[in-house]
Parts: C-alpha cells; sequence; structure tokens
C-alpha cells in the first residue's frame, strides 16, 4: 500500500490546472505544478493515455510523470464531452497542452476562444518550436537533440548520439512550468491571464548555448565532448583493480595539491611546473599514465572512501536500477513510492529535486487509473448521477481503469 503524505497548505494550494497532455513534455510540466500542491486534472481519451500503454523505453513515461494528478477519461470530439471539458476549463487557473500545432484549436479550445470566457486562464502550450519558420513542423526530443547541436556533443565525430534521457522533453516541461509560475506571479499585479509557450528546439538551443560561447571566445571550431579537450588535466573516468570505474575530477589548483598529497604523487606536488591547471592540462599526456596506475592499483572501495576523505569530486559509475537503492535518496526522501499498473507493483521514483524550507514535496496522490476521478469530476461540476450515467453510457466519459 502507497503512503500518501498529508495535504499540507503547499505553495500552490488552491490552483486548480486542466492539462491535456501525452508522452514527456506536457506531463513533466503537470507533475512539477502538482507536485507544489496544484489540483491537476489530466483529460484522458476514452481508452485512457495511450502514454499508459507504451513499451520498451517509454514504458516509464507515465508512472514518472502523473503522480498527484487527477484523470478524467473524456471524448473531447463529442458535443457533450466539449462541453464538459469547457466547463472545467472556465473554472481552471491554468491549461497545459503539448499536441500538435492546430489540435486545440480543432477541437475549439484554442487560447483566443478560451479567453473570452475565462480572462484569468493561463494557458501554456508546449510545442517543438516557438513561433518562426519551423514553427508548424513535428517535432520529437530525438529531432531537436539533432538538429539543436546536442547529439554532436553527446556523440563521437561523426556518429551524433542523443543523451541518455528524454532531456529536452524535461527541461521544455520545466521551462513551460516556469513560464506558468512567471504569468502566475503577473496575473497577481494585472488580473489577467495569458498565452506562454515552451519548446524542444529553443529548449535544446539553450542547453549548448555554453558551447556557443565557448566557441565565439575561443574562435575554435567545436569538438564533441567526447573528445574535447578539458578545462582540468585530471577530469575523468578510472579503472580500479576489482573491475569497477570511478570519476575524479581535480578542478583547482588547491584540489590538486590536496589530490598529490593523498596519493602519494610527490614528484608531482613538489614540480612547480604542474602547480597551475593550465600548465598541468598542457602536460597532460604526461601525468595521466601514471595517475591512472596509481589509482588503477586501488579496488573501487578504496579508491572511493580516501575521495570521500579528502572532499575531492569523485563518483562511482551508476546506472539508473543502482538508484533504487541509493542511500542518500532513500534517507532524504528524494524517492516517492508509487502503483504501477500490475496489481500490487510499486516502484520508488524521483520525486522534484528541490527543498522548501526543509519540506521534500510528497505523494498526495497515487497514481490515477485512466477515467479514476471521472465521477467525482463531473460531481463537483454539478452534474446528477442520471446525467453521469447517460454521458457514460452514451461513451462520453469513462471511469476506473479501462
Amino acid at each position: 500500500m502507497v503512503e500518501l503524505t498529508p495535504s499540507e497548505n503547499l505553495p500552490l494550494s488552491g490552483i486548480r490546472i486542466v492539462e491535456f497532455t501525452h508522452m514527456v513534455m506536457g506531463p513533466s510540466a503537470g507533475v512539477i505544478l502538482a507536485d507544489m500542491g496544484a489540483e491537476v486534472i489530466k483529460i484522458e481519451p476514452i481508452k485512457g493515455d495511450n502514454t499508459r500503454r507504451l513499451k520498451g523505453s517509454g514504458a516509464g513515461y507515465f508512472p514518472m510523470y502523473n503522480r498527484n494528478k487527477q484523470s478524467l477519461c473524456l471524448d473531447l470530439k463529442s458535443d457533450d464531452g466539449q462541453r464538459v471539458a469547457r466547463q472545467l476549463i472556465d473554472k481552471a487557473d491554468i491549461l497545459i497542452e503539448n499536441f500538435r500545432p492546430g489540435a486545440m484549436d480543432k477541437l475549439g479550445f484554442g487560447y483566443p476562444s478560451l479567453r473570452e470566457t475565462n480572462p484569468r486562464l493561463i494557458y501554456c502550450s508546449l510545442k517543438g518550436f516557438l513561433d518562426g519558420p519551423y514553427q508548424h513542423r513535428t517535432a520529437l526530443d530525438e529531432v531537436t537533440q539533432m538538429m539543436g547541436g546536442l547529439a554532436y556533443m553527446t556523440g563521437l565525430p561523426g556518429r551524433p548520439m542523443r543523451a541518455g534521457s528524454s532531456v529536452v522533453d524535461i527541461a521544455g516541461g520545466m521551462f513551460g512550468a516556469i513560464a506558468i509560475l512567471g504569468a502566475l506571479e503577473e496575473r497577481h499585479r494585472t488580473g489577467e491571464g495569458q498565452l506562454v509557450k515552451s519548446s524542444l528546439f529553443e529548449s535544446t538551443a539553450f542547453m549548448v548555448g555554453q558551447h556557443m560561447a565557448q566557441q565565439a571566445v575561443s574562435g575554435k571550431p567545436l569538438q564533441p565532448m567526447s573528445v574535447r579537450t578539458s578545462a582540468w588535466a585530471v577530469y575523468d573516468i578510472f579503472d580500479t583493480s576489482d573491475g569497477e570505474q570511478v570519476f575524479v575530477g581535480v578542478v583547482s589548483d588547491t584540489q590538486w595539491k590536496v589530490f598529490c598529497e593523498a596519493f602519494a604523487l610527490t614528484e608531482f606536488s613538489r614540480d612547480a611546473g604542474l602547480a597551475q591547471n593550465n600548465d598541468r592540462v598542457a602536460r597532460r599526456e604526461e601525468i595521466m599514465p601514471v595517475i591512472r596506475d596509481c589509482l588503477g592499483a586501488m579496488t573501487k572501495p578504496q579508491l572511493m572512501e580516501k575521495l570521500e576523505q579528502t572532499g575531492l569530486p569523485f563518483a562511482p559509475i551508476a546506472s539508473p536500477s543502482d538508484l533504487f537503492d541509493d542511500p542518500h535518496l532513500n534517507a532524504s526522501g528524494g524517492l516517492l513510492e508509487v502503483s504501477l499498473a500490475e496489481q500490487g507493483k510499486t516502484a520508488c521514483l524521483p520525486g522534484l529535486p528541490i527543498d522548501l524550507a526543509g519540506r521534500r514535496l510528497g505523494l498526495r496522490r497515487d497514481l490515477p487509473k485512466a477515467g479514476e476521478h471521472s465521477r467525482q469530476t463531473l460531481q463537483e461540476l454539478g452534474y446528477s448521477d442520471e446525467q453521469i450515467v447517460a454521458l457514460a453510457a452514451a461513451g462520453v466519459v469513462a471511469f476506473g481503469e479501462v
């Protein structure tokens, strides 16, 4: 049984959001606001969001980004379904959508139409591109990683590679949530809502901006991160004697002194020509074989214990599955237990990586079954039991998991 946190006076308590989303970008924006206390009603098709049924690398999308939400299964192509949705939106503070360009307008849920009856509505549209020549293109996380330079920087020369997570979808959702919070604050002053947008391509450009700036400063062509000239001489993954790997970084001249002392690299600590970082980078091919032999003579636990004592930056090379048992995440409330689709099966998944006045944001609502809150939502809108039964019979709404 998943344990739910008690209802608290969270930052966004009292804010109602209607969410028309699928996959990752839209749901990630919604879960950020839901975790912070907003009431999020997720509108799903009659058979439930197709994201629920994804396999392979998409199997984790729904459970990761849809906690703390309610589910209403609704046929948006029917007049009655559109009427229900419109009633919800007219009472909402925020709408989030991430469907293809023009889809919401065709349903009658474009921002110009909705603001006529709800001028306080903050309408967040999450797309592949902001306004411009590309705005009507269909985009995916991987598409914009490729065209935005991120895949180039991640892979090997001539072999672009997407990052190992849906980083652009998630970043686009985060920027959408930031835009919503900015619009919410502006509404406090003006009383008016507004249309806000976030996009995959521009999010990618923002993330590679450091490399654009690097080229502007250096005047040199960019190399992928996999073969780059590091800013620091020691900033590498090292093999240990027990067949494991540990990353170690030495990113200041002070840390270099500590590093040399900890690992008895006396010849390096006495060499004045290695005292400055840029000099060490220039002599990297000379010093790295010695350092690799030194660290490689130790087991992973021995190396990590010594690095822990020195305070130097280090990290074991972990896979996502290792995080289930991570002592820090488990001790600090960084993992939230949610129920999965399989009966009785749960998983501990990462919560928001923020702390508010000593509070970690927890689980107020478990993952919703498709249509779990349809009846409740309709009742709150004033529908009678007879009307609800009639809507269900007509295929306009669905209840429970389907």
